[in-house]
C-alpha cells in the first residue's frame, strides 16, 4: 500500500491531520454532505456503533431501564417551562417554523436533548410512590447548532446517542442513580470499549442547563485535549414543578419527584475509540465492537477452499470476512491492518503444504504460524486477551499526564506540554467564576471540575486569586 493509500502522518506528530486521514482512508464517514456539521456515516463506523449501542442498551436494561421512542420535535412552549434550560439551549436549537406552505402556529425544536419532551409524559404516568423509580431511556439523534468549529464525530451538529431519564422519590435515590450511571460508564466504556477516563463533578458555571449537579467523564487525547464523554445529572426540582411531575407518598402526601438524566453519545464515544486505540498504521478496534473480528486473506486462489472451511468454523463464535480481491498480498495485509480488524489469518501455498495458517493480531502487531488443527483454539485465546491488552495500553494515556501546579505559571507549562494541571482553587460555586474566566483567558484551558472520588484534601491557595484553596480542581484544554 502506498503512502497515498495509507496513513501518511504520525499520530503523535500531527494528531489533527492523522484523525482527518483515518476518517477518510478507513471510510468511517464521508464529509462531503452539503450541510455543515452533518456527515454520512459509512458502514465501517455504523457496524461498530451498532455493537456499541447493543452493549450499552443491554447494561441499561439489565439495570432496570425501559426503552422508549419519543418524537424528534419539541414544542417551543415546552422549552419555556424551565427558564435555565431554555436559556442554556436556545442558541443551539434548530427550529421548524413551516410545514408545506403554511407557517406553524407554534415553533417546533429539533430536540437538542429530551427533558422537556419526556417530563411532560412522566407527569401523566406517575401517580404513586409505587410508580417510582421510573427508569427510561431512548436511542436517538439530537441536533445542536454548534457555534464552534465542527469536527467529525467529535463535534457535529447531529449526533447519535442514548439518553436516560429517571424519576425518584428522594434526593438520595437520585444520587444513587447518578453513581450507578458512573458505574455503567466504567462497565461499558472502560471494560468493553477500552477507553480510560476520569469522572469530574463539573463546577457551577459548567453544569448542564437545569442541573443541580453535573458529573462527566473526560477522556484524554494524544494532543493533550480532553473529550467529554457520558455525563450524568441531578436535575433541579424546577423541572418537576414546571412539568408537574409529582407522586403521592406512603403518608398520602403529594411530593415532587427527583429527576436524573444520563447521556452516552455513541458517535462521540466512537471518536474516542478511534483516537485512543488507533496508531500510525490505522484503526484498532476492541474485540466486542470491531465491525468484523477476523479477516481471512487467501493469498492464492488454491487456498480459497481452505479459507471457506475455516470461515465456517470461526463464524460460530466471531464475525469473519474473506478477502477475495485481486490485490497483491502486501496491499491486503496493510489494508486490513489500517481497517483495524483484530485478527488477520493469512493462507498461502506454503501454509497449505505445511498444514498451518499465519495469524496476525492487531493488539500486539504480532504474527505467528499456527498448525491448522490449533487455529480455532488460538483465535479464541486471542479473543479473550485482545481487549484486555488494549485496556492496558490505553490506561497508560494518563500516566504522567496529570501534574500538580502551585501557580498559574506552572499551570500554563503543564497545559502547553499536553498535560492536565491539578491545583488548588478557591470555589467551584458561583464565587469562583472570575478565577475560572481568568484561567480561560490566560491559559486557554478550562476548569474541568473536581475529581469525583478525590480523597486528597486541598492545601495552600487558589492559583489565581491566592485566597485559601477549598477545592482541588483539574484544568485542561478540551474540544
Amino acid at each position: 500500500m502506498s503512502k497515498q493509500e495509507g496513513i501518511s502522518v504520525k499520530k503523535n506528530e500531527n494528531f489533527s491531520e492523522w484523525f482527518t486521514q483515518i476518517i477518510k482512508k478507513t471510510e468511517l464517514a464521508d464529509l462531503r454532505y452539503n450541510v455543515k456539521g452533518f456527515l454520512v456515516f459509512q458502514p465501517w463506523s455504523v457496524l461498530s456503533m451498532e455493537k456499541m449501542y447493543k452493549h450499552m442498551e443491554e447494561v441499561l436494561q439489565r439495570k432496570g431501564h425501559d426503552p422508549y421512542w419519543y418524537p424528534t420535535v419539541i414544542p417551543e412552549s415546552n422549552f419555556k417551562k424551565e427558564s435555565s434550560h431554555v436559556k442554556g439551549f436556545t442558541p443551539e436549537v434548530f427550529w421548524v417554523t413551516q410545514a408545506g406552505n403554511k407557517e406553524l402556529e407554534e415553533k417546533l425544536a429539533l430536540r437538542p436533548t429530551s427533558e422537556t419532551a419526556m417530563y411532560q409524559m412522566f407527569a401523566l404516568w406517575i401517580r404513586s410512590h409505587r410508580d417510582l423509580p421510573l427508569k427510561t431511556y431512548q436511542r436517538a439523534q439530537v441536533f445542536r447548532h454548534e457555534t464552534k468549529a465542527t469536527r467529525p464525530f467529535l463535534r457535529s451538529r447531529e449526533f447519535h446517542w442514548i439518553e436516560t431519564h429517571c424519576a425518584h422519590k428522594t434526593e438520595a435515590d437520585a444520587f444513587k442513580q447518578v453513581k450507578e450511571d458512573m458505574e455503567t460508564t466504567e462497565e461499558v466504556l472502560h471494560k468493553i470499549f477500552a477507553i480510560p477516563f476520569i469522572f469530574f463533578e463539573r463546577p457551577y458555571w459548567d453544569k448542564f442547563p437545569g442541573a443541580v449537579r453535573t458529573f462527566a467523564a473526560d477522556a484524554l487525547n494524544p494532543d493533550g485535549k480532553v473529550i467529554q464523554q457520558p455525563s450524568t445529572h441531578m436535575i433541579k426540582q424546577n423541572f418537576s414543578k414546571a412539568f408537574d411531575v409529582k407522586y403521592i407518598d406512603q403518608n398520602e402526601k403529594e411530593k415532587y419527584a427527583h429527576l436524573t438524566c444520563y447521556g452516552p453519545a455513541i458517535s462521540r464515544i466512537f471518536a474516542s475509540v478511534v483516537i485512543t486505540h488507533g496508531d500510525d498504521n490505522g484503526l484498532r478496534f476492541p474485540w466486542d465492537i470491531a465491525p468484523k473480528q477476523v479477516v481471512i486473506v487467501s493469498i492464492d486462489p488454491k487456498a480459497y477452499k481452505k479459507a471457506e472451511v475455516l470461515k465456517k468454523q470461526i463464524e460460530k463464535f466471531a464475525s469473519v470476512h474473506i478477502d477475495y480481491t485481486d490485490r497483491r498480498p502486501g496491499e491486503k495485509f496493510h489494508y486490513w491492518e489500517m481497517k483495524g480488524i483484530p485478527i488477520r489469518i493469512d493462507i498461502g501455498l506454503k501454509d497449505l503444504d505445511k498444514k498451518q495458517v499465519t495469524i496476525f493480531r492487531r493488539d500486539l502487531n504480532k504474527k505467528d504460524s499456527v498448525p491448522e488443527k490449533d487455529a480455532i483454539t488460538k483465535i479464541k485465546e486471542i479473543a479473550k486477551e485482545f481487549t484486555k491488552n488494549l485496556i492496558k495500553q490505553a490506561d497508560k494515556v494518563f500516566e504522567g499526564r496529570i501534574k500538580e501546579a502551585k501557580n498559574i505559571t506552572e499551570v500554563k507549562k503543564i497545559i502547553k506540554e499536553g498535560g492536565i494541571a491539578k491545583c488548588g482553587f478557591c470555589s467551584t460555586d458561583k464565587e469562583g467564576t472570575n478565577c475560572a474566566e481568568k484561567i480561560e483567558k490566560q491559559v486557554v484551558a478550562e476548569v474541568r471540575g473536581t475529581k469525583f472520588d478525590e480523597k486528597e484534601k486541598p492545601k495552600g491557595n487558589c492559583v489565581i486569586c491566592k485566597e485559601k484553596a477549598n477545592h482541588i480542581v483539574y484544568i485542561a484544554k478540551s474540544y
